[in-house]
C-alpha cells in the first residue's frame, strides 16, 4: 500500500484527497504556491511545501518543482487531482522514471486518449459509436474545408489535444468555416502549444451523459452509472446529477457495455470516464475519455457508496477492484452546484477577494467540498470554483428541492457567487421536468 502521498494540486480536490487518504492512514504532502500560503490544504496536510511564485505555470505546472518537493519530502506516489497536470502524459511518464506512483493510468495510455483522433480511431476498432469525422489530423484552413463538406454541415472543429471547451468553434455554414477554424486553431496553440485540429459533425441539441469508470491491474472493468452534465455555459459543466432523468434500465445498460468496452479497448487502469454525446432518439456517440477524477465525481459517490478516491489509491497500490458490477447499485438521486467566485450580472466576471463572512449549509444528504473559510483570500490566477454543493434525497424531485433549500442556506459576503444563478436554473420548469439539453443555458 503506498505509505505517502503528495498532492499536486490545490483547493477543494487537494482537500478532498488529504481527507480520504487520512482515513486509510496515508500521510500527505500538499504543495502550493505562494499566492495559496494560506490556504486550507496547507493546514490539514501532513506537510506543506511552497513550490514556487502564483502563475500556474510557476508552480502548479512546474514538473520540476512538484517532483524535487516528491524526492525531497520522501512521498511514492503522487495524486494529480483534476486540471494543472492531471492529464499530461509526460509528468505521468516522469513520474514512471523517478519510481514515483502515478495515481492514475499509464502515461502511455494518457497520451492516446488525450490525443482525440487516435481515441477516436480506438473507439471505432472497439465498436463505439463515434459522431461521423475527419480520419486524419487536420493543420490547414483548406483540408479542413474539404473535409468538413464531406461530413456535413454543422461542424465543430476541435483541437486535438484540447479540452475544458478550449479549441473549439461551431461552423455552421462553409461561409463560417475558415474564420472559426482560425479562431480554434489560434486558441488550441495559446492554449496547449499545438493547432492540430481535428473536424466532427456538430451534433445538435445533445445531452452530455459521462459514465464513470473503475479498472484495476488485472483486467478488471466496470461503471457506475452515469452522471448528466447537460447543463453547461461555454462547454463548462455547471449543474450534474445522477442518475440522468433522460435513460431507462436499458439504454443505460447498453451505454455502460459501450464505457466498459472503452476502457478495455486503451487498456485503461484506475478511475476514467467516458463522455457521451446522447440525442433526443436515443442515439448516443462517443465523445473522449477523461483520463482522471472528475469535478462531480461526489454525485455518483452517493448514489453508488463508493469512494472513488480510496478506490483510486487502491487500484494504485496495486489491489484489485473491491467490487464486481453486479454489486453496484444506484440509488436515490444526487444533484451537484459548483459555486463560482464570479458576477452572472456582469458576464461572469471572475471575483477574486477576501470572504469576510460565510455559513454554508448542513444536515442530512447534504455534503460540501470546499477549501473556503472566513478572511479566506481567493486569488485572481486560478479557477474560478470555490465549493461543490451536493445533495442526495430518494428521487430526483426531492433532491431539487433539497438543493433550493441548501442555496437559500448559503453565505459568502465579501465575493460575488453564482448561487442565486443556481437557484434559477433549478426552479426552471424545463429543467424540473428534465427537458434540458447542452444548450439549454443559452436558451435562458
Amino acid at each position: 500500500m503506498i505509505k505517502k502521498v503528495l498532492i499536486a494540486n490545490r483547493g477543494e480536490i487537494a482537500v478532498r484527497i488529504i481527507r480520504a487518504c487520512r482515513e486509510m492512514g496515508i500521510e500527505t504532502v500538499a504543495v502550493y504556491s505562494e499566492a495559496d500560503k494560506e490556504a486550507l490544504h496547507t493546514k490539514l496536510a501532513d506537510e506543506a511545501i511552497c513550490i514556487g511564485p502564483a502563475p500556474s505555470q510557476e508552480s502548479y505546472l512546474s514538473m520540476d518543482r512538484i517532483l524535487s518537493a516528491t524526492i525531497i519530502s520522501g512521498a511514492d506516489a503522487i495524486h494529480p487531482g483534476f486540471g494543472f497536470l492531471s492529464e499530461n502524459s509526460k509528468f505521468a511518464e516522469l513520474c514512471e522514471q523517478c519510481n514515483i506512483t502515478f495515481i492514475g493510468p499509464d502515461s502511455k495510455v494518457i497520451a492516446s486518449l488525450g490525443n482525440k483522433q487516435e481515441a477516436r480511431n480506438t473507439m471505432v476498432a472497439a465498436g463505439v459509436p463515434v459522431i461521423p469525422g475527419s480520419k486524419d489530423a487536420i493543420y490547414d484552413v483548406e483540408t479542413g474545408k474539404k473535409t468538413a463538406e464531406e461530413i456535413g454541415y454543422p461542424v465543430i472543429i476541435k483541437a486535438a489535444l484540447g479540452g475544458g471547451g478550449k479549441g473549439m468553434r461551431v461552423a455552421q455554414t462553409a461561409e463560417e468555416f475558415e474564420k472559426s477554424f482560425q479562431t480554434a486553431q489560434k486558441e488550441s496553440q495559446m492554449a496547449f502549444g499545438d493547432g492540430t485540429m481535428y473536424i466532427e459533425h456538430f451534433v445538435q441539441h445533445p445531452r452530455h451523459i459521462e459514465f464513470q469508470i473503475l479498472a484495476d491491474k488485472y483486467g478488471n472493468v466496470i461503471h457506475l452509472g452515469e452522471r448528466d452534465c447537460s447543463v453547461q455555459r461555454n462547454h463548462q459543466k455547471m449543474i450534474e446529477e445522477s442518475p440522468s432523468p433522460a435513460l431507462d434500465e436499458s439504454l443505460r445498460q447498453k451505454m455502460g457495455e459501450a464505457a466498459v468496452r472503452a476502457a478495455k479497448a486503451a487498456h485503461y487502469e484506475n478511475a476514467g470516464t467516458i463522455e457521451f454525446l446522447l440525442e433526443k432518439n436515443g442515439n448516443f456517440y462517443f465523445m473522449e475519455m477523461n483520463t482522471r477524477i472528475q469535478v462531480e465525481h461526489p454525485v455518483t459517490e452517493w448514489v453508488t457508496g463508493i469512494d472513488l478516491v480510496k478506490e483510486q489509491i487502491r487500484i494504485a497500490s496495486g489491489e484489485a477492484l473491491s467490487y464486481t458490477q453486479d454489486e453496484v447499485r444506484l440509488t436515490g438521486h444526487a444533484i451537484e452546484c459548483r459555486i463560482n467566485a464570479e458576477n452572472p450580472e456582469k458576464g461572469f466576471r471572475p471575483s477574486p477577494g477576501t470572504i469576510t463572512d460565510m455559513y454554508l449549509p448542513g444536515g442530512k444528504g447534504i455534503r460540501i467540498d470546499s477549501a473556503i473559510y472566513s478572511g479566506y483570500t481567493i486569488p485572481p490566477y486560478y479557477d474560478s470554483m470555490v465549493a461543490k454543493l451536493i445533495v442526495w434525497a430518494k428521487n430526483r424531485k426531492e433532491a431539487i428541492r433539497k438543493m433550493q433549500s441548501a442555496l437559500g442556506e448559503v453565505i459568502i459576503e465579501g465575493i460575488d457567487t453564482n448561487v442565486d444563478y443556481q437557484y434559477e436554473i433549478l426552479n426552471h420548469p424545463d429543467y424540473r421536468s428534465g427537458n434540458i439539453d447542452i444548450e439549454f443555458i443559452e436558451r435562458l
